[in-house]
């Protein structure tokens, strides 16, 4: 079954955007992470700067690398640099 994909945002990349969450519809054999990264950044272009510097996470567990595939109904995480201490 096609599900889209939920791309949660934390922090600064989810005050830039706007929201908590956003939906991505990938096609049935999903498609590398790089890939979504990408279309946040055309769809979002604030965002771009705090996407080059974030870490990326596939159902709670961090990309090795964004050629991995993200498949519809997974869950994809944008999480910035945290500040604070």
């Amino acid at each position: 079954m096609l599900r889209p994909v939920q791309v949660h945002l934390f922090a600064s990349a989810r005050q830039l955007v706007g929201q908590r969450t956003v939906r991505w519809t990938v096609p049935a054999g999903g498609l590398p992470a790089r890939e979504i990264v990408a279309g946040l950044e055309r769809r979002f272009p604030r965002l771009g700067p705090t996407l080059r510097v974030s870490r990326f996470l596939r159902n709670d567990r961090y990309l090795a690398d964004l050629e991995e595939t993200v498949r519809p109904g997974d869950e994809f995480a944008v999480h910035p640099p945290y500040g604070g201490g």
